[in-house]
């Protein structure tokens, strides 16, 4: 308004009441084309890379400004504050941007409101402090999440048994976890790898660990593991597994205080009829599955659907993400977000996940109907949420030992890397008071 009045006293003497009116239209105007917000558009038609748009928005939330998710919105557009930092930021991310007046973001606001639409703005307020659980000795481009956390420019720790054991979970909003064997059976790489250096000296290491940590065996470290990580759970924590780190971790809470290990694995035989003693009410998404009980075998158990595809072709091998209510089912539909509802599909040593062995009280997100199999998992587990992810890089279809790591500066726009960063800033969401 200060600028009105100076205006109105300069031209007061020789201007006419139509030029007031015209010098105040104007100035209003201008005031009410004024940019407020940034939306960060995350459609397929007009984002240049969705992978660092998760970045940016990750950035801003560590500034302590706010967020709003639009979801199902443009793809699961973000609507930022306006500010010369952030725009900036964009540009040198290369992350596409629109700046909208007060007007246009409200008219926006105003039909995600509306019933008639399955859309809902949710509010992010923190950065989540993020976990990787993995060995110290991993490469980075070992696992996708790493990549994808790494190439967005989002901070995360590495821990490892070390310290889990010791308590430091409560340190982290958001837990990851590598592609763990947590069943003490060193990945079941024994058929295949049994004389290579590195199997060899894998084991070696991890027999060390876990008599320093005061354990007579790996598989009994392991499981020591695996209940602090389900204490965390179900204390609040997020926690997001991939590959082998999804059925795994669940067997080892089947299989608390049974020894499933062949004598090449822990040095004795395993127990008579182990099969028959599996607690599946201990597990937090399957339930009556099978162990595999060969050592020479590449597998766990009938969780995976990894032999049970030969039918499958790369060329063909798509699964569907799931359509929720997102102002009912605002969880499972952040989860979703994402500019197509079809997305390739990707194998590991856990390529996906037998139907009929998820539980009942677990969400599928995401699922291929012909083959019976479940992609995309998510769960609740008492305070916490956990959420399990089949296969090992969404952008390297089948993935071996060795092979050279994925660019995903070839693969800014991947949906299956998107998948992954939803779970990263599903611990930033305002959480919603529960009535009592």
């Amino acid at each position: 308004m200060y600028l009105f009045k100076t205006c109105l006293l300069q031209f007061r003497k020789p201007a006419t009441t139509t030029f007031l009116v015209l010098i105040l239209f104007l100035f209003l105007a201008s005031f009410q084309s004024r940019a407020s917000t940034i939306l960060i558009p995350m459609d397929a038609e007009s984002q240049e890379n969705h992978l660092k748009a998760y970045g940016i928005t990750y950035w801003v939330l560590t500034k302590q400004q706010k967020v709003q998710w639009l979801l199902n919105y443009r793809g699961g557009s973000f609507l930022l504050p306006d500010g010369e930092s952030i725009r900036k930021e964009c540009q040198i991310r290369g992350v596409t941007y629109e700046i909208l007046s007060d007007g246009q973001t409200q008219s926006i606001l105003d039909g995600i409101s509306s019933p008639s639409k399955n859309q809902e703005a949710v509010i992010l307020e923190k950065a989540p402090k993020i976990a990787v659980y993995s060995p110290k000795n991993n490469q980075p481009w070992d696992d996708a999440v790493t990549m994808a956390l790494t190439y967005a420019e989002i901070p995360y720790s590495t821990i490892y048994d070390d310290e889990v054991l010791d308590n430091k979970l409560v340190l982290y909003d958001w837990l990851h976890l590598h592609h763990e064997d947590f069943t003490g059976q060193y990945g079941k790489f024994y058929g295949a790898y049994r004389a290579a250096p590195w199997y060899i000296e894998g084991k070696q290491e991890a027999e060390a660990l876990a008599a320093r940590l005061g354990y007579n065996k790996v598989s009994e470290e392991k499981r020591a593991v695996v209940l602090k990580i389900r204490n965390y759970v179900i204390g609040g924590g997020f926690m997001f597994a991939m590959c082998s780190a999804t059925d795994s971790f669940d067997i080892a809470l089947a299989v608390d205080g049974i020894d499933i290990c062949e004598p090449m694995f822990d040095g004795d035989p395993s127990d008579a009829n182990y099969q028959s003693k599996l607690d599946f009410k201990r597990t937090f998404a399957f339930t009556d599955f099978t162990l595999e009980r060969n050592p020479l075998r590449y597998e766990f158990s009938s969780i995976d659907m990894t032999s049970k595809r030969n039918n499958v072709a790369k060329e063909t091998d798509y699964f569907s993400l799931m359509d929720f209510s997102a102002k009912w089912d605002p969880v499972p539909t952040m989860l979703c977000q994402n500019h197509t509802s079809l997305v390739k599909g990707f194998m590991g040593q856990t390529t996906a996940f037998a139907r009929d062995e998820v539980k009942a009280t677990v969400l599928v997100l995401g699922e291929n109907k012909i083959n019976g199999e479940a992609r995309y998992i998510h769960g609740i587990k008492g305070k916490g949420f956990f959420t399990f992810y089949g296969g090992h890089d969404p952008e390297d279809y089948q993935h071996r030992v060795g092979d050279p790591k994925t660019e995903l500066e070839l693969h800014p726009n991947s949906p299956g890397y998107r998948l992954i960063l939803n779970n990263v800033l599903f611990p930033a969401a305002r959480k919603k008071k529960q009535k009592t």
